[in-house]
């Protein structure tokens, strides 16, 4: 889950579809909504304009630990010995 910071969707949340690596973009779930044209065709025979999520600067995220609040991401040894991810604000391990 993460909480956008900048932009038209400010302050909205949703969970991350899919991340472009390459781009620094996100795909957020309800976030950045856009219009698109399409044709016809099997699956929408009528064709018509769809409402989709269109991506997002990494930038504009920020995570949500368990408690709602967005935070800043820190990484240290658990007590399994392995590397895990806790928030800096209320100091919980995000999974």
């Amino acid at each position: 889950m993460v909480k956008v910071i900048a932009g038209n969707g400010k302050s909205n949340t949703g969970k991350v579809l899919s991340v472009d690596v390459k781009n620094y973009r996100a795909i957020v779930e309800g976030v950045n909504m856009i219009s698109k044209a399409t044709k016809a065709d099997a699956k929408n025979p009528n064709g018509g304009i769809i409402k989709k999520e269109a991506s997002i600067h990494i930038s504009n995220l920020m995570v949500v630990d368990g408690k709602g609040n967005a935070t800043r991401i820190g990484r240290r040894i658990g007590d399994n010995g392995k590397l895990v991810r806790y928030s800096k604000k209320s100091g919980e391990e995000i999974k």
